[in-house]
């Protein structure tokens, strides 16, 4: 990050005591969307945080905060240890971006080129750090621990919480919580689901080669690997409810394919890579052994060589249902019933929480952002954008969620 870069302002705390019913002080909702536009003005994609870790840190330990680090090269944590004994619970935020050109014409817009928070870890970062800091004012009434950590590379492969995992991080914990802003619900709404949250994502890269290149005039003379890549690629879309369920949700789709250098010139080697996703583990075995041997099939009758890579997967998140009414008893009470949305479809996206919670009960909390047409593009898109009165409900939520779970001992 440029020298010339303008750091937000620590957050200087003037009241104490507790708060009375989580109600944020204006500074504080002021300060909450101070850090969500400097994280959003200067985004990083994953394992390359640097600056993102320098502010997060500064923050924190303004506040007296002790941050253990860097853990999975820029990833950290802090604990916050209440007065009274109790479980230990963790809070995860993930903190990278995509690698992708911010299309939005707005004064927070990113700095740095082609890349931009469009699937919201920049309100994530902020929830979190909003989080920690409160409950560091309420240690008073926090009976046992909270864990707070900050996670890279969420959005790459192999998953940034694979290296927090095996860190030792999760070793204390009982019991685990994130967020992730969510544009199809609408400001003020909270989606709440138990059991399985999102698919399981399998990362498939496909290469398929020839012994030569040939003339696009005379593809009959050489192996046209175009044409038999594309052959192939349409198979693998064709799969789902044919040699499956159809019952059963699945899809698989390529978003990359390569192959070529000249208008003219069949290339010798071309190369695709997608993601197949499923819900049922019963349907993933199926897909993939069959996908590896229509593949195997195509590279015989065709004479060429192609080879089939599972480049990395995630597994299914399943949310634990004693989290889910946790995280309901604590939306109604501060925000009401009619904000607690309870989704019962599963995504057919994927998260890589669900790689904590495979260790450790834990849930997945929807924070609704949508109030307009700025604010409703999807997860992922050049112009997504947040409304930012989501940041203070959001932090109050996830705080009496973690003091209710510890009071209550949730997990014993």
């Amino acid at each position: 990050m440029s020298s010339s870069v303008v750091e937000p302002a620590v957050y200087t705390d003037t009241q104490s005591g507790s708060l009375n019913g989580l109600d944020l002080p204006d500074e504080f909702l002021t300060y909450l969307l101070q850090l969500r536009r400097h994280f959003h003005r200067y985004p990083e994609v994953g394992y390359d945080e640097h600056a993102t870790s320098r502010t997060i840190r500064t923050h924190l330990e303004s506040q007296g905060l002790e941050v253990q680090g860097p853990v999975a090269q820029t990833g950290m944590f802090v604990d916050i240890h209440g007065h009274r004994p109790g479980p230990h619970v963790g809070y995860r935020c993930d903190m990278d971006a995509l690698p992708l050109a911010d299309a939005k014409k707005v004064s927070y817009s990113s700095k740095n080129n082609g890349v931009t928070h469009a699937c919201g870890h920049d309100a994530h970062i902020t929830i979190g750090l909003g989080v920690a800091l409160t409950l560091n004012r309420l240690r008073e009434s926090l009976e046992g621990s909270v864990r707070v950590f900050f996670q890279p590379n969420e959005e790459g492969d192999p998953s940034g919480s694979l290296p927090m995992i095996e860190s030792g991080l999760c070793d204390p914990l009982s019991a685990v919580y994130c967020i992730h802003v969510d544009p199809t619900l609408d400001l003020g709404q909270f989606g709440i689901q138990a059991g399985q949250v999102t698919a399981a994502s399998d990362r498939l890269r496909v290469n398929v080669r020839a012994q030569t290149t040939g003339h696009s005039a005379r593809p009959h003379e050489v192996r046209d690997t175009i044409w038999i890549a594309t052959q192939l690629l349409n198979q693998f879309y064709q799969l789902v409810g044919r040699v499956t369920d159809a019952r059963l949700p699945a899809v698989y789709t390529a978003c990359r394919f390569q192959g070529g250098n000249a208008h003219n010139v069949i290339p010798s080697e071309v190369s695709f890579e997608g993601t197949l996703r499923t819900l049922h583990t019963k349907s993933r075995a199926r897909l993939l052994d069959y996908m590896e041997e229509t593949a195997r099939r195509m590279a015989q009758l065709h004479d060429v060589s192609i080879r089939l890579v599972r480049v990395g997967w995630l597994p299914s998140l399943v949310n634990h249902p004693l989290l889910c009414e946790n995280v309901h008893r604590c939306v109604r009470s501060l925000h009401g019933e009619e904000a607690a949305i309870r989704i019962s479809v599963p995504s057919m996206g994927s998260e890589d929480f669900a790689h904590y919670v495979q260790l450790i009960p834990g849930m997945l909390v929807r924070v609704g952002t949508r109030s307009g047409a700025s604010t409703a593009y999807p997860l992922h898109d050049a112009h997504f954008d947040l409304d930012e009165r989501a940041l203070g409900p959001a932090v109050s939520l996830m705080t009496q969620v973690l003091l209710r779970h510890c009071r209550k001992q949730i997990i014993d």
